[in-house]
């Protein structure tokens, strides 16, 4: 599995309420959680933002509150990894839950810039920065948790055991 596109970069502690500010909780609906995507942090994510482009930020990604809107809205938006130092565990859960790739690797958090093309694959957990000519070993995806992204999420696969 693998995914390519342009990066979005943001810093430290983006918590939940930057990725969907709390005034678009009224719905669950991820097309329509994905119009506010990161609005409060970057006003053209949403205008900017194409199918498999690559959020990268710094450290403490996702804190904030445990709601699942957040990697709803990113994932929707057309997102397909978000990459970061460190991110907050709860929304690390629910990422995993909903079925949006993460990595967690510092040295590429440091040395990709915002709108560098970048490439993952997700098998080997190696992120190549091709603008750049550079790559960083991030963790690989263990089967079981990429069956879960390609189901479209935990209650997906659940849905398809039965």
């Amino acid at each position: 599995m693998k995914a390519c596109g342009h990066v979005f970069k943001y810093g430290d502690n983006v918590d939940t309420d930057v990725i969907i500010p709390a005034r678009h909780l009224a719905t669950t609906d991820a097309a329509g959680l994905a119009k506010h995507c990161m609005e409060d942090i970057d006003a053209d994510f949403v205008k900017k933002v194409s199918p498999g482009d690559i959020i990268v930020a710094r450290k403490n990604f996702g804190c904030g509150s445990s709601r699942e809107h957040a990697p709803m809205a990113i994932k929707a938006s057309g997102i397909s990894c978000v990459i970061a130092e460190t991110f907050a565990r709860i929304f690390y859960r629910n990422a995993i839950n909903i079925g949006l790739p993460i990595i967690e690797c510092k040295e590429a958090s440091e040395g990709i810039d915002a709108g560098d093309e970048v490439e993952i694959d997700f098998d080997s957990g190696m992120i190549y920065n091709k603008t750049k000519g550079t790559s960083f070993k991030g963790q690989a995806f263990p089967p079981f948790m990429q069956e879960l992204i390609q189901a479209g999420g935990l209650i997906n696969y659940m849905n398809q055991q039965s």
